[in-house]
This record gives structure tokens, sequence and C-alpha cells, in this order.
């Protein structure tokens, strides 16, 4: 969905967000590109090249996703039209083409297990959020889990399960839910933060979880289904003003605070910091994502 720069400090701040959503004939979302860097992993140590504005028009581009090949990112993208929809760039031809054109809008496309669908977020024509699906082609629409919402954000876990991010009120805070094909729903969590991200290959996931000096703490599930938020591992509190994570290995972390980048591996004390792309004129850095040889990080900035 749209992603802001500033930290979400209540559900009321969010739910204004999520509710400015555009569908057509709205007023889009601020502007925001997504760049494209080289990326070079030596152990824990990481170097980010320069980065390319892959986007570089004036309206919407956000929520950067690689193709299990890496050859190509889905994102979402809302231009003249005013529409939200999903396009895809090819890192090899350096072409854009838009792969949804619906009267809904769609954000934050996703490959599913299997290859053969991506999934995204859907702001139907009631403004409903429901997590759909459609084919690579952008055709056959279907609703995925047809009684959660509002879902915000997703990550597949399995070819059968999910954790999504489903929006609450300041009585019932923003959940992280299990879902399962089969009907099953579990909340594991709650009071958690926009990142929510596969972190290792068997299916497991991290989340944000709000601590109450504010403070956001990075916790790691595994790939069943846990009872509670008890039985998630903490591993890191994020750096001050950084939502989004990425993992680039099972022990190996990147996040984003203002123009800066920062990696995390097990062991370590603290976060350090590999980049600033300040020096390239990027600044309030957000969304992160990684191919999947770990050559090229994508990473999205508000436009000036």
């Amino acid at each position: 969905m749209r992603e802001p720069t500033v930290r979400i400090a209540s559900i009321v701040s969010l739910i204004a967000v999520f509710a400015s959503t555009p569908c057509r004939g709205q007023t889009p979302p601020p502007g925001s590109d997504i760049h494209l860097a080289p990326l070079s992993i030596t152990g824990t140590r990481v170097q980010v090249g320069t980065p390319t504005n892959i986007t570089n028009q004036p309206g919407y581009d956000n929520q950067p996703s690689f193709t299990p090949d890496g050859r190509a990112i889905l994102f979402a993208s809302v231009r003249g039209d005013g529409q939200p929809d999903i396009y895809r760039y090819d890192l090899a031809t350096k072409s854009t083409s838009r792969v949804t054109a619906t009267p809904e809008g769609e954000y934050s496309p996703t490959i599913m297990p299997g290859g053969q669908r991506f999934s995204v977020i859907r702001v139907e024509a009631d403004m409903t959020q429901r997590l759909w699906s459609f084919r690579l082609d952008g055709t056959d629409p279907q609703v995925v889990f047809d009684k959660i919402k509002p879902v915000g954000y997703h990550a597949w876990i399995s070819a059968e399960a999910a954790v999504l991010f489903v929006l609450g009120t300041s009585r019932d805070a923003n959940a992280l839910v299990w879902a399962e094909r089969s009907g099953r729903a579990d909340t594991l969590a709650r009071d958690i933060g926009r990142s929510l991200v596969r972190a290792g290959v068997d299916g497991s996931f991290s989340y944000a979880h709000r601590m109450p000096d504010s403070t956001w703490q990075l916790r790691v599930g595994g790939p069943r289904r846990p009872a509670s938020a008890s039985e998630f591992t903490a591993v890191a509190t994020l750096p001050r003003g950084a939502d989004f994570v990425v993992w680039v290995t099972p022990n190996l972390v990147l996040t984003a605070s203002g123009s800066k980048i920062y990696s995390w591996s097990r062991g370590a004390g603290d976060w350090a910091e590999v980049a600033d792309l300040g020096s390239a004129g990027l600044s309030r850095l957000s969304r992160l994502a990684v191919s999947p040889d770990g050559k090229w990080l994508a990473v999205v900035t508000e436009r000036p």
C-alpha cells in the first residue's frame, strides 16, 4: 500500500493512509521512485553500488518484488490515468510493461510459491482490502482469503500458508495473522509494524513489534505455525526511523533510515552502516528488495 517515509505512530494515521489509497478518479499518493543498485555480499560485508532510477516518472512507484529468476521486478504504480496497477521492469532490456489494468487498485505484488501466479493487496470497489492473486500475465483474478480483511501487507510461508498484516483499531491493534488455504486463521501477535517478510528459504519470516518505549523489535518466526508471539525470537532493535527490512541470507538483514542503509548479522552487537545514498541525491529511503542471487538491491525513495 502507500508507503509514507515517516513511521506511523498510531492506528488512526495508518487507517488514514489506507483510506486515501487511490482508485480511478481519486487523488494519488505522494510520488515515489524505485532505484536499482548493484549489490556485493562477502560473508557479512555488504557493498552497495551506484543506484539508477528505474521508474523516474511523476507518479507513485513502490513495493518492488523480484521474480524468482531475478530477471524482473514487479511493482505497484500509479501513472497518468490515476489507477494503481502492477507493472513489470525487465532488468536486461530496461523496459517496463503494465501487468494489470483493472477498475480496482492492486498493490504489493509477490510471486506465489510454485511461480505460476502472483498475489496482491487489492482495494476493491467498496474499499475492502483483501489478498487476491493473478496469473503472471495479469489475468484470472481470484480472492485468496475471502473472509480476512482489511489486509495491508503479506508474505508467503508455503504454498498453503501466508502471514498477513491485518489492520486493527486503537482497541484491537494491527494483527499478525497466520492464514491457511484450508480456512484456518490464527492471530499470532498484535501491535506489529509494516515490514512482514520471508527470512529464509525454509519459510521462516520476520516482523517488527512495537515495544513499550516505542522502539521496534525485529522478531523471527519459524515455518510452522507458532502458538503465540512468545514463540518468536527477538533478534535486534531496528535503527531509529527504520520501517522495512529485507533478508539477504538467513543470517544477514538490511534496513534503511533517512539516506542510509544498514546491515545486521546474527552474532553482531548492532547495526552497521553500509551505504549512504545521500551522495547520489537520495533520501527518505523506505522499502527494500534484494534479487534472489544477491546481486541487486531495489530501494524506494520519496520524490522531492
